[in-house]
């Protein structure tokens, strides 16, 4: 008897432990146990802005003169050193002129030679003449005396130009300044010998005018439309990191370069450097101001990147088994028409906007489907996976046609209205207040909203419409610790499967 009491005693515990337990995630998964989100938000505010675009350059005279030697020699003399001040046609280097000199005197012998034999030939065909007026020598005879004489004329000139060419080398033996400025760069010693082929040797730099300089900065492709000539320029410069220098964008070159497949075009920067603190070759860091607002309206950048997360579809073998019996809750999926509110109280919502169509199915007619999918991505929303998929089946079947191609177009009908540009309109949410329909406390909606942006600091965009002072956009959702720790207590199932993720 004490036996069977006891089984008794063991049946009934078991099923009183059964039906609690059965009992207790039927209520588990009644109830919604997902925490209200708490969003970050910044209101909009009005300041002004600047947009830059930045680049690395390099600091360069305006001129550059390289001066260089026409013949080759030895560098007898140099009248210039680094940093030397020079005038236009002041002296600066002297080659040995020996080899030269005795060129233009051999020069010169060849040229009395050639007058020498010029006058014996007009005397020769002088006397030629006489004779061939009496008959005394034959046509021929004479035609050669006057052609010797000919070819001795030619010979002279030939002999007077040789000997200008000697003298111009002569004359190269001495390098002059060319500008007004100062030497950069020497690159020959005395006693070095340079050599003139096809390049000719650079033995000075000479800059004009330290006191103006530019900067050849590469700007990228991406940012070079906005960079226009006379725009104010801020750089600076590893020598003097706490000072920032002032220029303005002279010209753009439209000679692009391709380095590593990133294509940038040099744009010249005008600089005045009065007080010769900047150097040529100096890397100078620029930003070229391209846009700038006064007392406009503007947000985070981070609101124009969020998006409202979306409720999670995952359940366990056990809440899908109650949801089929009826007594659990169907998973939240993601609506294109419904937005997550968040009340005061913590507790969590869904909310349908007023006035919106039903979901879409895939079973719309095509330029419905296409309209009904255009305007979700004009509200910001992405349509859902198997929705893109019957799109791609349209167009692949002709059913649809792409913009531009006839037949059905994005906006249906015979005519579509233009789609806003993308990059002037964004989608950015804020919080708004909405009392819901059966009344009850206000709760507070994420509602999507279309503004035109404009220019940025990289911190901040100005919004040109769409936006009113004031007003909270969300930039992220935050999490707080006390709700990290009930999701991580309530994720845990009562029959032990693995945790439930909302």
């Amino acid at each position: 008897m004490a036996k069977d009491g006891k089984f008794r005693w063991s049946k009934w515990i078991f099923i009183l432990v059964v039906l609690g337990a059965a009992v207790g995630g039927v209520m588990y998964f009644k109830n919604d146990h997902t925490a209200a989100p708490q969003y970050q938000t910044a209101p909009v505010t009005r300041a002004d802005l600047t947009q830059v675009v930045t680049a690395n350059g390099t600091l360069n005279p305006v001129l550059n003169v390289q001066v260089g030697s026409q013949i080759s020699g030895n560098i007898a003399k140099l009248f210039a050193d680094y940093n030397s001040l020079v005038k236009s046609n002041q002296v600066v280097a002297q080659l040995d002129p020996a080899i030269f000199q005795a060129a233009v005197h051999q020069a010169e012998g060849d040229l009395a030679n050639g007058k020498a034999a010029l006058e014996l030939q007009q005397v020769q065909e002088r006397r030629s003449k006489v004779l061939f007026d009496n008959k005394l020598i034959s046509d021929s005879d004479y035609d050669t005396a006057v052609a010797s004489l000919h070819q001795a004329e030619a010979q002279l000139k030939m002999k007077q130009a040789a000997l200008e060419r000697a003298q111009l080398d002569l004359d190269h033996c001495t390098i002059y300044a060319p500008v007004d400025g100062i030497v950069i760069s020497r690159n020959v010693d005395v006693g070095q010998t340079v050599a003139a082929s096809m390049n000719a040797p650079v033995l000075f730099q000479i800059a004009n005018d330290l006191s103006k300089m530019q900067i050849d900065a590469s700007v990228s492709e991406a940012d070079v439309g906005t960079v226009e000539e006379r725009q104010r320029v801020n750089f600076t410069v590893d020598a003097y990191p706490n000072r920032t220098f002032i220029g303005s964008v002279v010209q753009i070159r439209n000679s692009a370069s391709n380095v590593q497949n990133v294509v940038t075009y040099d744009t010249v920067i005008g600089v005045t450097n009065a007080d010769f603190k900047l150097k040529p070759g100096m890397t100078a860091t620029v930003s070229i101001t391209t846009g700038q607002r006064t007392n406009v309206l503007k947000i985070p950048n981070a609101a124009l990147r969020f998006k409202p997360p979306e409720p999670s579809t995952n359940q366990t073998l056990v809440a899908r088994l109650l949801t089929k019996v009826g007594l659990g809750k169907e998973p939240k999926t993601a609506a294109t028409n419904a937005v997550p509110v968040a009340k005061a109280g913590g507790s969590n919502k869904v909310e349908t906007a007023e006035n919106t169509s039903p979901p879409l199915t895939g079973n719309e007619p095509p330029e419905v489907l296409m309209r009904r999918v255009r305007e979700m991505r004009d509200r910001g929303e992405e349509p859902p996976p198997e929705i893109r998929a019957k799109l791609r089946e349209l167009f692949q079947s002709g059913a649809l046609q792409r913009p531009g191609q006839g037949g059905a177009s994005m906006g249906g009908g015979n005519g579509s209205r233009p789609r806003p540009a993308s990059a002037a309109w964004r989608t950015i949410y804020v919080l708004a207040t909405n009392t819901p329909p059966g009344g009850g406390d206000p709760v507070l909606v994420p509602r999507a909203v279309r503004v035109r942006a404009g220019i940025t600091d990289g911190s901040y965009t100005e919004i040109t419409d769409g936006l009113q002072e004031g007003e909270l956009a969300i930039i992220a959702v935050r999490s707080s610790s006390a709700q990290a720790a009930a999701t991580s207590t309530s994720g845990t199932s009562p029959f032990g499967g693995p945790p439930r993720f909302r």
